[in-house]
């Protein structure tokens, strides 16, 4: 990987960087560096009391690489939780997605411990290609900008698939959050766990949930991932994201198969 990031961001917009690019259409961003990016303005506009736990993104409409920028309403804060939404909107004013969002603020408690997970270890997997080999265009794409590793027994191949992931950081210069670490590789479950390769069939995801119940400052990611795809052209797309030190989040996407 290299010293790469992202975005640019020129004032209020997101402006994308080769590994922002998605595998579809060169002109069209990859949705996991958007949810980064929705992330980002959320986790501002709310401040460091509230810490972001939940996002829920409606693709409408694909996101340009020329540019976009983050909405964000904060809705209602309470005690403990805090709701509101986020529209990604295109440089000619169309919304491109509609986002709703949970935060929770921290409260120290006593007794509960988290379960014990058996993880596999960064140090085990070997380098390997990011899943989707070969995209619809021919220029440098999210695939072509991310570290893949690959725990034993595990390979590139459509089906359920375990593998590790390093992504560049949303902007240059700037360190990214827990949940903004999250979200690139969150995106990737439909890429992960294909049932066929993208040359072949289209999996494209209409919509992205991201629950996170644990910080991570870790570079490294493993997505769990499994797809079910079915004949009517419906599917899903559930991982399991974790460090080394076990599970952080769940990432669901539904599935449009054609």
């Amino acid at each position: 990987m290299s010293g790469d990031a992202f975005f640019d961001l020129d004032g209020e917009v997101f402006v994308g960087r080769d590994p922002a690019r998605g595998p579809w259409d060169e002109r069209l961003c990859h949705a996991g560096p958007v949810a980064a990016a929705i992330a980002r303005q959320v986790e501002r506009a709310f401040g460091n009391d509230f810490r972001l736990v939940r996002l829920t993104m409606d693709l409408v409409r694909p996101v340009p690489m020329a540019g976009f920028s983050v909405k964000v309403e904060t809705g209602r804060k309470g005690r403990r939780l805090a709701i509101g939404s986020a529209n990604v909107v295109d440089s000619e004013g169309r919304t491109a997605i509609l986002a709703s969002v949970a935060l929770l603020r921290p409260c120290a408690i006593a007794g509960p411990q988290p379960l014990p997970v058996s993880v596999n270890r960064l140090a085990d997997a070997s380098d390997g290609p990011f899943p989707i080999s070969q995209s619809r265009h021919s220029l440098p794409a999210f695939g072509d900008c991310v570290d893949i590793r690959y725990p034993p027994g595990q390979t590139g191949t459509p089906g359920p698939t375990k593998l590790w992931m390093r992504t560049p950081p949303l902007l240059l210069n700037e360190t990214p959050s827990s949940f903004q670490r999250l979200c690139p590789i969150a995106d990737c479950g439909n890429a992960i766990s294909r049932l066929a390769e993208v040359t072949e069939t289209g999996f494209v995801n209409s919509d992205l949930t991201i629950v996170a119940h644990r910080m991570t400052n870790a570079d490294w990611l493993m997505s769990d991932s499994i797809s079910h795809w079915h004949p009517d052209g419906i599917g899903m797309s559930d991982s399991r994201i974790y460090d080394e030190d076990g599970p952080i989040a769940t990432a669901l996407q539904t599935l449009v198969i054609e």
